[in-house]
C-alpha cells in the first residue's frame, strides 16, 4: 500500500470536464456506451497482446464485461476483465491528454451553440461521460501480467483534482464505480441500463452480462444481455437494417442513421469481409482533425481486433467512410510498418475502395435524394480523389456535380455527363469557370461571349476546384478549359473579324499601354466580351487569381504575375479612354478598367486606396 496522492488535472481535461457536465444533459445515456466501448477496446487489446503472451489470460481466458448497479449505494459499475491499466497508464489515459483529439474537441464544442453528444467518443474523451451523471467517479485497475500489489485506485469529483493510490486487486482490468447525483434514480433500474446497452451496445463483440433481478434486487447470477456477436461475419440474410444502424452507431460514436453501407465476403486466394458505412453527415473528427489522423475503419485479423487502420485501408479522399475490414490470412503478428507494405493489404485497399465508389455509384443511380445529401457533406472530400487517386480519376470524375450556366442557380447537380450531353454540334469541350463564390462565377464578364452564343459553362466556386481541375484535363475524351484561360478557339470567320478589330484598335492598344505601364503584360482586344470593357486573360498554366490571393492569406509566398488586360473597343468606357485628351484623366479611366477586371476575376488590388481616389476623381468628372 502506497499513501494517497492528490494531482490536478491538466487544464484541457478541466475543461473537457466543465463542457461536458454542463453541456449534454440531453444525451446523458451516452456514459453507459462510451464506458462499454472503452471495456471493448481493453478486451480487444488483452487477445491482441495475448496471441504473443498467452501467460495473460491465464486462470481467466472468457473476456466480458459487466454492468451491475447497487439501488443501495446508488452505484454503476462497469467492469471488465481486459488489458487493465498501470499507475502511469491511468494518468496518461485520464489526469493528462492523451491525444491532439482532446484539443480538437474543445475546439468543435466551443463552436457549437448547442454542445452536440456526437463529440463524445470520436476524441478519446468518452471517460469523461461518466460525470455527466455521477458526482463522483472512482476507477480500479490492474495491468494484465502485473502482481496483485500493483492495483491502482483513481478517484474524483470532476472539479479539479483527482487521486491516486496503490491498492491491492486481485482481478486483472479495470472497473469504473459511478457514484450517481441525487437525481439520476433512474439509471439504477435495470430495465433501463439493459435497454440502453440493447441500443447502443448490442454488437460488442464480447459478451455484456449483468446480474439476474430476484425480490427487485441484484443477484450473485449473471447473464449475457448482448448479441455478443461479431455483426459482419453473420449472413446478411440474417442481419436486419435495424442491426445494420445499430452497429454503425456503435461503431461511430453517431446518433445518426448511416447513408447507406455495403457488405461483402471475398472468398479465394484471400478471404476476408467488408462492412463499410457512408455517415449521413461529416464526422465531427473529419472537420476538425482533417487528413492527419484518420479512425473509424477498424482493422481485424480473424476476428481479433488489431487496429485503426483508416489509413492503411482506404485513401484520404475516402477518409469519411466507417466500417471494419475482417481478414483470415494475413499475419497476426502484423504491426504498422508491415502492414503499409503488406501486398495483401493492398488487394484489400483496392477492393474497398472499389466497394465504396459502388456504392456511391449506386446511390446517384437509384436514389438520388441520398446522393444529393452524400454530395453536400463529402463532396468536396470527393473532389480530392481526382488528385490523389489516378486509377479511378475517370470514375470519381462521373460522380462529380456542378453548378452550371443552364443549371438551377447555385444548385450543384449538373454531372460531366449531363454537360456532354447538351454539348452543341461540333463542340469538343466542356468549358468551365473558377472563382471564389457563385455570384463572381455567375457575373463573370469572360463568360460573354459563351452565353451570347448559348454554350454551356460549369460554374465551379469551391476552394479545391482550381487545384483539382490541374489533374483533371478530359473526360470522356472531352477536354477541359476554363473560358478565362487561354486564347478562345475561333473559326475562321472569328479569326478574321478579331485581326480586323485588333488593328483596328491599335492606337488605343498603345494608349492603354503606356498609360498603364508596367502594370500589365499585355493588352489584347477580347473574343470573350459582348458588354463589359474589360477583363483579364490568364495563360493555360496561370493560377487564378482568388486561388493566388487565398494562398498569400494563408502565408505562402505566390510570384507576382503581371496580367494580360483584354478590351472590348466598342464599350463607351473604352471609346471615353480613347477621345481623352488629358493624361490624368486618361490615366485614372484606363487604371480603373485594370483594377474592375482585377476585382471581377477575385485579385487582391494591390492599392485599394488609390483605386478609391481614382473611382472619387472620375465620378466627380
Amino acid at each position: 500500500m502506497t499513501a494517497t496522492e492528490t494531482r490536478k488535472f491538466e487544464a484541457e481535461v478541466a475543461q473537457v470536464l466543465h463542457l461536458v457536465t454542463h453541456s449534454l444533459y440531453s444525451h446523458k445515456e451516452i456514459f453507459l456506451r462510451e464506458l462499454i466501448s472503452n471495456a471493448s477496446d481493453a478486451c480487444d487489446k488483452l487477445r491482441f497482446e495475448s496471441i504473443a503472451k498467452p501467460v495473460l489470460l491465464a486462470g481467466d481466458a472468457e473476456l466480458h464485461i459487466d454492468v451491475s448497479w447497487d439501488p443501495e449505494a446508488r452505484t454503476i459499475t462497469v467492469r471488465d476483465n481486459g488489458v487493465g491499466m498501470s499507475r502511469d497508464e491511468i494518468v496518461a489515459n485520464i489526469g493528462t491528454i492523451a491525444s491532439s483529439g482532446t484539443r480538437r474537441f474543445l475546439e468543435a464544442m466551443s463552436t457549437e451553440q448547442k454542445s452536440d453528444a456526437r463529440l463524445i467518443g470520436q476524441f478519446g474523451v468518452g471517460f469523461y461521460s461518466a460525470f455527466v451523471v455521477a458526482d463522483r467517479v472512482t476507477v480500479l485497475s490492474r495491468r494484465a501480467g502485473s502482481p496483485a500489489s500493483d492495483g491502482v485506485k483513481w478517484e474524483s469529483d470532476g472539479k479539479g483534482e483527482y487521486s491516486l493510490e496503490q491498492i491491492e486487486l486481485p482481478e486483472r482490468g479495470t472497473a469504473v464505480v459511478l457514484h450517481l447525483k441525487a437525481d439520476e434514480d433512474e439509471f439504477l433500474k435495470r430495465w433501463e441500463l439493459r435497454s440502453l446497452i440493447t441500443r447502443y451496445s448490442d454488437h460488442v463483440a464480447f459478451p455484456i452480462r449483468m446480474p439476474v433481478e430476484k425480490d427487485d434486487k441484484p443477484s450473485d447470477e449473471w447473464e449475457t444481455v448482448n448479441a455478443a456477436s461479431a455483426l459482419w461475419t453473420k449472413p446478411k440474410s440474417e442481419i436486419s437494417d435495424e442491426d445494420y444502424q445499430s452497429f454503425y452507431k456503435s461503431l461511430g460514436h453517431d446518433f445518426n442513421d448511416a447513408l447507406a453501407w455495403t457488405h461483402n465476403r471475398v472468398e479465394g486466394n484471400q478471404s476476408f469481409t467488408t462492412l463499410l458505412y457512408i455517415p449521413s453527415q461529416p464526422p465531427f473528427e473529419l472537420m476538425m482533425g482533417g487528413r492527419d489522423e484518420r479512425k473509424g475503419l477498424k482493422l481485424y485479423i480473424k476476428r481479433v481486433f488489431i487496429m485503426d487502420a483508416a489509413e492503411e485501408l482506404l485513401p484520404n479522399y475516402l477518409r469519411f467512410v466507417r466500417g471494419v475490414v475482417d481478414a483470415d490470412d494475413l499475419p497476426l503478428n502484423v504491426s504498422r510498418e508491415i502492414l503499409q507494405q503488406n501486398r495483401q493489404l493492398e488487394r484489400i485497399k483496392s477492393a474497398c475502395v472499389k466497394r465504396v465508389l459502388d456504392l456511391i455509384e449506386k446511390l446517384a443511380k437509384d436514389e438520388p435524394a441520398k446522393f444529393e445529401t452524400f454530395y453536400k457533406a463529402f463532396g468536396n472530400t470527393l473532389k480530392e480523389g481526382i488528385v490523389e487517386d489516378h486509377a479511378n480519376r475517370e470514375r470519381i470524375a462521373k460522380l462529380l456535380r456542378f453548378a452550371s450556366t443552364k443549371g438551377e442557380g447555385n444548385v450543384q447537380n449538373v454531372s460531366l455527363d449531363d454537360y456532354i450531353g447538351r454539348m452543341q454540334v461540333g463542340q469538343d469541350t466542356i468549358w468551365y469557370i473558377t472563382a471564389d463564390s457563385h455570384a463572381a462565377a455567375v457575373g463573370s464578364p469572360q463568360l460573354e461571349a459563351f452565353k451570347a452564343k448559348g454554350i454551356e459553362v460549369l460554374l465551379m466556386s469551391d476552394r479545391i476546384d482550381e487545384w483539382m481541375l490541374g489533374s483533371l484535363n478530359e473526360y470522356a475524351g472531352k477536354k477541359l478549359r476554363n473560358v478565362a484561360k487561354g486564347d478562345l478557339p475561333l473559326d475562321e470567320e472569328g479569326k478574321k473579324q478579331q485581326e480586323e478589330a485588333s488593328k483596328l484598335a491599335e492606337p488605343l492598344l498603345k494608349k492603354l499601354k503606356d498609360l498603364l505601364g508596367d502594370r500589365v503584360a499585355d493588352v489584347k482586344v477580347s473574343a470573350r466580351l459582348t458588354d463589359s470593357p474589360s477583363c483579364l486573360a490568364l495563360s493555360d498554366y496561370e493560377m487564378a487569381p482568388h486561388l493566388a490571393r487565398l494562398l498569400r492569406e494563408a502565408g505562402h509566398d505566390m510570384p507576382a504575375n503581371k496580367p494580360t488586360l483584354e478590351i472590348n473597343p466598342q464599350h463607351a468606357l473604352l471609346k471615353r479612354v480613347e477621345a481623352e485628351s488629358d493624361e490624368g484623366k486618361a490615366g485614372d479611366l484606363a487604371n480603373l478598367l485594370l483594377e474592375q477586371a482585377e476585382i471581377a476575376a477575385g485579385a487582391q488590388l494591390p492599392d485599394p486606396a488609390a483605386f478609391v481616389q481614382r473611382m472619387n476623381r472620375v465620378l466627380l468628372g
